[in-house]
């Protein structure tokens, strides 16, 4: 049926467009250290509890009533604190480790997503927190009597945030000294230091650039579910690292497309098949792509020097 297709079409790209702001804090720090950051998906889920404390606060505390104006500061409160979180995991737990051997900092970053998954669980309990709606109604696109096609304000919100979020970030990489830096660092550190390019401080704001757009899925997250556990940085960022490694991890243009494309089959597979096996759709078809496209669908293969 047209209209079913459809609306399993915009919950797919609704939940891509999360999926594709967390792979994007996988891809870089991966593109420019070589490194996958497990914490990653608990800073994510820090960021869902800060929205959800700080939507508490502006909402039952101070009594503010304009949904726009609550929304702008949980996205920045957001996007702060996950980037200092970030930045501090960076200095205390990765630096140290650059240059040692190669899976010192892999488990310092499993260390770290433990530490902060048990710190959320200890400090929040270990119960699902939920919020009442902050945003509702929707827009009808197809009625054709028995079945309706909507697509929800909060949908919209999640698109439109992501389109400029994305927008911003790729000016950022591609248009300024910043991008230029961080595209000499994951080429060649080395050479670009010789080159007067401050690596640590580099590495850094990458690191940050991660965890804001974590920040923003965070928000969205919440605003999208209502309801979030300490236990949300696992299966979301798995789903995510899965993406980026499905769009070829390094690659930013394909972490958007992986995370669109987890998006759709995690939600087309629940729609016509079966809720429970979902998850394993998902890593199947990431599977098969593997096997014939090594490096993902927009990664570039790896060339061995002589």
């Amino acid at each position: 049926m047209l209209e079913g297709f459809v609306q399993q079409l915009v919950n797919g790209i609704t939940l891509g467009s999360i999926y594709g702001l967390i792979a994007i804090g996988y891809t870089m720090v991966f593109g420019i250290i070589g490194m996958v950051n497990f914490a990653h998906g608990d800073v994510f889920m820090v960021s869902t509890f800060v929205a959800l404390i700080t939507v508490l606060v502006l909402t039952s505390w101070l009594g503010m009533s304009s949904i726009f104006l609550v929304l702008l500061i949980v996205l920045l409160v957001a996007m702060l604190v996950t980037s200092l979180l970030s930045w501090g995991i960076e200095r205390v737990a990765y630096r140290p480790l650059r240059g040692s051997f190669r899976l010192a900092p892999l488990i310092s970053a499993i260390g770290m997503s433990i530490f902060l998954s048990n710190f959320v669980q200890v400090a929040q309990g270990p119960r699902h927190k939920s919020i009442p709606p902050i945003v509702q109604d929707g827009i009808v696109l197809i009625d054709r009597g028995n079945y309706q096609v909507t697509l929800s304000y909060r949908q919209l919100i999640i698109w439109i945030v992501t389109a400029l979020v994305l927008a911003i970030f790729w000016y950022v990489v591609t248009k300024t000294s910043l991008g230029r830096a961080q595209r000499a660092c994951e080429q060649d550190p080395k050479m670009a230091s010789l080159l007067g390019v401050n690596v640590d401080r580099t590495i850094s704001i990458t690191f940050i650039i991660g965890a804001a757009l974590a920040g923003v899925a965070g928000t969205m997250y919440l605003m999208y579910y209502g309801v979030i556990s300490f236990a949300d940085g696992f299966v979301p960022g798995i789903k995510a690292f899965t993406a980026a490694v499905l769009g070829g991890i390094g690659s930013l243009p394909g972490a958007v497309i992986g995370g669109l494309l987890i998006g759709l089959i995690e939600t087309f597979w629940s729609a016509y098949f079966s809720t429970d096996y979902k998850d394993v759709a998902a890593f199947s078809i990431l599977a098969v792509v593997l096997i014939f496209l090594p490096q993902g669908l927009l990664g570039r293969p790896e060339v061995e020097k002589v």
